[in-house]
């Protein structure tokens, strides 16, 4: 690669930064339906032309900021758990999961406030980043259910699944409410000290489940 197309290829990464940058900054003021290609390019800063270089419209561009988002979240999210302490009994491995997930949510990442959003608005034909939020969301599902699949190693194999799916799905569930709640209050909501309560009703839920 020469260094004129390298400089290029700089520039396109540059300006596709900074159109996303500029799409959370109004999607978070005006929710999808106040986002507008036209805003978009006022706040970039960048001709409308450039943005239709790199995405097809605004649902293409929206879909964008939330994969952009959710994989950002998911690295700081993974570095956090393989930092966790090893041999914990039960009690403490769910209380540094929560507290990661806590953690991780403080930052309010763009991809679950927008998912939130869309999945509450309905449409005669789905927007791609509602499409695409769901998925991220079973994606998010699945892996949980792996992860307590592991921990639920001294339950039967036949059991291990369909309970590791009922936490899981309680879990997610519950984080998606505190979340919520966070964004109506952020200066006066505790998400930690919440989190902390979800792990004690996870680790009750548990022994309820594996009687």
């Amino acid at each position: 690669m020469g260094p004129r197309t390298e400089r290029r290829q700089q520039h396109g990464e540059e300006s596709r930064r900074r159109i996303l940058d500029a799409t959370v900054e109004i999607a978070a003021e005006r929710g999808y339906e106040g986002t507008s290609i036209a805003l978009v390019s006022e706040r970039s800063g960048l001709p409308r032309s450039s943005i239709y270089w790199h995405f097809r419209d605004k649902d293409d561009l929206l879909a964008a900021v939330i994969e952009r988002s959710y994989h950002l979240w998911r690295e700081r999210l993974i570095a956090a758990g393989s930092a966790r302490t090893p041999d914990l009994d039960r009690a403490g491995a769910l209380r540094e999961i929560t507290a990661a997930i806590a953690a991780s949510l403080l930052d309010q990442p763009e991809f679950l406030r927008l998912g939130m959003m869309l999945t509450l608005e309905r449409r005669p034909v789905e927007a791609k980043a509602r499409e695409l939020f769901v998925g991220i969301r079973n994606e998010v599902l699945a892996f949980a259910t792996r992860e307590f699949q592991t921990m639920l190693a001294d339950v039967s194999a036949a059991e291990r699944e369909a309970v590791a799916r009922k936490l899981a799905a309680f879990m997610l569930a519950a984080a998606d409410g505190l979340f919520l709640a966070y964004q109506l209050a952020p200066d006066t909501f505790d998400l930690l000290g919440q989190f902390e309560l979800l792990a004690i009703v996870v680790d009750a839920a548990w022994d309820r489940l594996t009687v």
